[in-house]
This record gives C-alpha cells, sequence and structure tokens, in this order.
C-alpha cells in the first residue's frame, strides 16, 4: 500500500512537471501575426513603451538604428517630439553623450525653418532666449532663406 502511495505521488508530481509550458520567444516572434499583435500591445501601453525605449536608449544598436532613420528623426524633432525629448532627462543625457547623434539632430534641425522657430520659442518661454534675440534669430534665417514660425 505504501509503495502504490509513493508511485502514485510520484506520478502525480511528474504530469504536473509536464504541463509547465515554456515560453519560447523566438518563436512566438517569427510569427508575423503574433509578433504585430505584440508590437501593437506595447505601443499601445505607455508602461511597456517606457520600458521600451529605456531598454533601447540602453543598446548601441538600437541607438545606431534611429540615428540612421531620417524619418524617425525628423518626425521626433516636430512638435511634440522635440517637447518630449527635452523633457526626458535621460534621452538628452544620452544624446548629449553621443557626439554623431547630436551633430546629426542639430543639422537636421537647422535645415528646417519651422523647427528652429519652435526650439527658440521654447527657448524664449524657459527663460534661455530674449524675444530680441528670436527676432534677431528669426531676421538672419529669413535671409538664407528659411522661414520661420513664430
Amino acid at each position: 500500500m505504501r509503495t502504490l502511495v509513493i508511485f502514485f505521488s510520484v506520478m502525480g508530481l511528474m504530469s504536473l512537471n509536464g504541463c509547465k509550458q515554456s515560453t519560447d520567444v523566438e518563436a512566438l516572434l517569427q510569427n508575423e501575426e503574433t509578433r504585430s499583435e505584440i508590437l501593437k500591445d506595447l505601443v499601445q501601453n505607455h508602461d511597456y513603451m517606457m520600458e521600451f525605449m529605456e531598454q533601447m536608449q540602453g543598446s548601441d544598436h538600437a541607438m545606431q538604428m534611429m540615428q540612421g532613420n531620417k524619418k524617425m528623426m525628423g518626425t521626433m524633432m516636430k512638435g511634440q517630439g522635440m517637447q518630449m525629448m527635452m523633457g526626458d532627462s535621460t534621452m538628452m543625457n544620452q544624446m548629449m553623450g553621443n557626439r554623431q547623434m547630436m551633430h546629426s539632430m542639430m543639422n537636421g534641425m537647422m535645415k528646417d525653418g519651422e523647427m528652429m522657430g519652435e526650439m527658440m520659442q521654447m527657448m524664449h518661454d524657459k527663460g534661455m532666449m530674449s524675444e530680441e534675440c528670436i527676432q534677431s534669430g528669426m531676421k538672419m534665417m529669413g535671409d538664407k532663406g528659411m522661414g520661420m514660425n513664430h
């Protein structure tokens, strides 16, 4: 009788252990539909997206890919994207520490009169630039053929 109890106990434990499912992340990501659902859920959840951005900022490969993506860099520098970046001290410190990325972004901004106008307005709003300085900058940019919104 005791042998039967031990036998069934061992069999029960083995069957419960067999129910344990391990997730093969690579297999999940290889399925295009599953991968698309995962990415959609990721970008729609603020906490997941913040965690994802932290992971990207910690990856040299991800930062190089972002830097090389002109469309994304341009989008980030427009409107709310610039304000969000300036408010994110981690992101700003990371960009300022990466000279190549900083130069790339500055070159992009200097070629876009509207963006320069927005940046100067933000600096004025934060007390970093006087109204006279903005007017002088707008005149100089206008002389170079770059229209600016103010």
